[in-house]
């Protein structure tokens, strides 16, 4: 064979010698090793011959069905439901003739070393069918409502008036419901198959480390998918009832104002009580948070931080009450209070959102709503270099007058409604796409939070990270929770940076520094209440907590106006501080702590979690003073930091 030395085996063409000593005698071993390394060199040599040409088609077959599913995303990022399916057709079809291929090679099955490899391909492939079947079914499960969703293509609620379409929708979306088992039962199909697949068999020289990486974050984003679709199941079977069908359902719609920031993401201003009845929504009330204040009788004490940092309110009252950072643990408290409540309504679950998803819905509607005969826009207002809307909101609401302003904070119910009204009164095509995406993102970024009183709905929510809960978490851990006690606006004004800087010691301690700069650009406002000014920016009187791996140890501090404390709370340590930040000021707040755990390997997985109410926060990342990553924290963020 033209190329390689010849081996001769042939022990008959051997010239006889002497016997050989004893201490030689191994070498039939010798002999075993080179027949065996000789048949897989003639394997090899075979296997190159025989394989190259269906190799070579498999590989360009493979490579084709690549590119097509490229075009299948592509479809789907340009939001066209009916071009995606069409792609996904012509994706199987593709991967069909991949699949022949590799079945055009099934002798490998029995050859040493090569059988594994072939076997790893085919599990893919099954992987990758279950996975277009699970594509197929969520995608002809939603085609019909691409209008309702803002999807491209023609959708089945185009006829009728705007209620009439909205009811048809939800009352049919149980249609929806059986296809959730049969997607899940594809996802876990495809799991188990690539579950086959080790990682760690394929040779940096082989190209395996690009391998090894695709295949380990093929393994963890199926998992993740089979994991979100199981958990968020429930919700989704019971969306229609929460819509209202058969039997309407009513909400308790808090309004969190984020320009005085609380844990939850704002001081609770107003209130509002949503009744949807098969999707149409109707407000039957909106009113000031004090009024359901007022009517309550026998209050609790306040606890400590409001005792402490407002000394002027003895009890704890309602808009008070979102202290902790979990919403779902706030809301209990508030609901302890409002079952006390004169004006309480029986309500099947809580709703909160803030000024974010004002401005981006009015956005939406061509910007230009018109409540108790007042123009909101988006634009922006010189006067506070904000959003219009906010600052007609804060000048009709907050702004001190000479005689009684009834309900005074009702504006804000009046708006919600005349958002919803112009809403639900156009072409599905003309708003309702966009603005039910637009949603989807404000739960992202945590501007609208959800606690439902069906267990089974919630448990969905908090799947989909909707319910702003604390999470566990195996690794580091990092929230920043902040509550504003000036009651002024100062938050609208007030920007900051978060720098974490991670040094691992020879012993795989990890200690770290957090750095939180404050910086209040803008002048003082003029709050002299008796002239009826409007007070919106004035000192932040900011209590901090920072939330981290349970076992943490505090080092140091510095810029805390009060005594540095420590302790357990969510299942996490938490270091507890007060700062002050002044119109036209800096401050700087920073502290140093060891993780609970040492570091072995070459990566530190990191969860920061996003306060609610918070807008683009800079954070940067830095290992022994080098930066490695730099970003706004627009919701939760998972990073994997190469030490």
């Amino acid at each position: 064979m033209e190329g390689f030395d010849k081996i001769d085996l042939d022990a008959k063409n051997t010239k006889s010698v002497n016997p050989m000593p004893a201490a030689k005698k191994k070498r039939p071993f010798l002999k075993i090793i080179l027949i065996i390394f000789a048949v897989l060199l003639i394997l090899i040599i075979l296997a190159g011959v025989i394989l190259i040409p269906p190799a070579q088609k498999a590989y360009k077959d493979a490579k084709d069905t690549f590119a097509q599913v490229k075009v299948t995303v592509d479809a789907l990022k340009k939001q066209d439901i009916v071009l995606a399916s069409k792609e996904l057709d012509i994706t199987k079809s593709k991967l069909t003739q991949t699949q022949k291929d590799l079945d055009s090679m099934s002798y490998l099955k029995f050859v040493p070393f090569l059988n594994t490899y072939y076997s790893d391909s085919q599990h893919l492939t099954k992987a990758g069918f279950h996975g277009l079947s699970a594509a197929k079914v969520l995608l002809d499960s939603i085609e019909p409502y691409v209008d309702v969703l803002g999807l491209k293509g023609k959708g089945n609620f185009v006829s009728g008036t705007a209620s009439q379409r909205i009811e048809t929708a939800v009352t049919t979306m149980g249609k929806i419901t059986p296809h959730i088992d049969d997607i899940v039962k594809y996802l876990r199909e495809a799991k188990t198959e690539i579950d086959y697949v080790d990682p760690n068999r394929y040779p940096s020289f082989f190209g395996g480390d690009k391998i090894k990486k695709g295949l380990t974050t093929l393994r963890q984003l199926t998992d993740q998918g089979v994991t979100l679709i199981t958990d968020a199941r429930p919700l989704v079977k019971i969306l229609p009832s929460l819509l209202g069908d058969p039997k309407e359902k009513k909400y308790l719609v808090l309004f969190q104002n984020d320009k005085e920031l609380r844990p939850t993401g704002g001081f609770i201003t107003a209130y509002a009580i949503f009744r949807i009845d098969k999707g149409v929504i109707h407000v039957d009330r909106s009113e000031d948070i004090y009024a359901l204040d007022n009517g309550i009788y026998g209050k609790p004490a306040a606890p400590a931080p409001i005792r402490k940092y407002l000394p002027k309110v003895p009890l704890l009252n309602l808009r008070d009450s979102n202290l902790s950072p979990d919403f779902v643990e706030s809301m209990k408290t508030f609901n302890s209070l409002y079952e006390k409540a004169a004006g309480r309504v029986k309500v099947d679950g809580i709703i909160a959102l803030d000024t974010s998803v004002l401005v981006s819905t009015i956005k939406i509607l061509d910007d230009e709503v018109y409540a108790e005969g007042i123009r909101f826009t988006s634009k922006e207002d010189k006067r506070c270099d904000c959003p219009q809307v906010i600052y007609e909101l804060e000048d009709n609401i907050s702004r001190p007058v000479n005689y009684i302003k009834a309900n005074r904070k009702g504006l804000l119910g009046s708006l919600l409604y005349a958002i919803m009204d112009k809403a639900l009164k156009s072409s599905p095509k003309l708003y309702w796409g966009p603005l039910f995406q637009d949603m989807l993102t404000q739960v992202g970024e945590k501007h609208v939070l959800f606690y439902i009183y069906d267990k089974d709905a919630q448990s969905g929510i908090e799947a989909l990270n909707g319910a702003g809960r604390i999470r566990a978490y195996e690794g580091d851990y990092l929230h920043i929770n902040e509550s504003n006690f000036g009651g002024a606006k100062a938050n609208l004004f007030t920007k900051e940076t978060v720098n974490q800087n991670i040094d691992i010691g020879s012993d795989g301690v990890v200690t770290k520094k957090l750095t939180i700069n404050y910086k209040n650009p803008y002048p003082p406002s003029d709050c002299n209440l008796e002239r009826g000014d409007l007070c919106l920016n004035a000192v932040l009187r900011d209590w901090i907590r920072i939330y981290v791996p349970k076992g943490s140890k505090l080092l140091d501090s510095q810029g805390s106006e009060v005594k540095m404390t420590s302790y357990d709370e969510l299942g996490k340590t938490v270091f507890e501080g007060f700062l002050t930040v002044r119109p036209k000021g800096v401050a700087t707040f920073s502290l140093s702590y060891t993780l609970p755990f040492k570091v072995n390997g070459s990566i530190l997985p990191l969860l920061i979690q996003k306060q609610p109410g918070t807008h683009d926060n800079e954070y940067i990342i830095e290992v022994r003073g080098k930066e490695i990553n730099k970003f706004p924290l627009l919701t939760d963020k998972e990073i994997k930091i190469k030490l």
